[in-house]
């Protein structure tokens, strides 16, 4: 069926403990969502039939930080709700991962007022940025892709105090939009 039919039954496989670590990590991120807005809804479509998650082993979205190690941040925070999310990081066992997902949690987005975070780095480590707003499925499976990148290459950033740093990694757009199907007018149509 697998592996056990191509290798002879009395036979030896050798390799190295901390790769077959890296590799039993990176093939079980267990995700966590906090989605506040309309990234949320990108975010369940990652976990459905069309884009399949589990293909790359996060498909178990937990909801308790205990069991948990990749912490997603959907859509905006605002000050009353970021208590709660420094809460859920630091209940979250090590090694944990942070990817913001959109222009809310980046940046704050269109929501530049006083009550919405301007940017989740701010207060927690960020290791993936996935633009958009809100972004494809698809860039958010390629930031979760590039963070069991860095889990398998065991190419973890720890500061001289050993503490582990964030990745800083900015996911680019692998898509291009369509053309406008008409073209578009400046000014009023009065003047035709």
């Amino acid at each position: 069926m697998g592996i056990e039919a191509a290798l002879p039954v009395d036979s030896i496989l050798t390799t190295q403990l901390h790769r077959v670590m890296n590799w039993a990590r990176r093939s079980s991120v267990w995700p966590m969502p906090f989605a506040t807005a309309c990234c949320g809804i990108e975010l369940m479509a990652t976990a459905c039939s069309r884009f399949d998650l589990a293909r790359f082993g996060a498909e178990v979205m937990r909801f308790s930080p205990r069991q948990s190690d990749l912490l997603i941040v959907a859509g905006r925070v605002s000050i009353k709700t970021l208590p709660v999310l420094q809460r859920i990081y630091q209940q979250m066992a090590e090694p944990k991962w942070v990817i913001s997902m959109g222009a809310c949690a980046s940046t704050g987005g269109v929501f530049d007022t006083y009550a919405v975070v301007q940017g989740v780095d701010q207060y927690i480590p960020v290791d993936v940025y996935v633009p958009g707003c809100p972004p494809r499925p698809e860039m958010l499976i390629e930031g979760i892709m590039a963070i069991q990148r860095i889990i398998d290459e065991d190419k973890i950033p720890r500061d001289p105090d050993g503490m582990r740093m964030p990745l800083n990694i900015a996911v680019e757009p692998n898509y291009r939009p369509r053309p406008q199907p008409m073209p578009v007018r400046i000014g009023s149509l009065a003047g035709r």
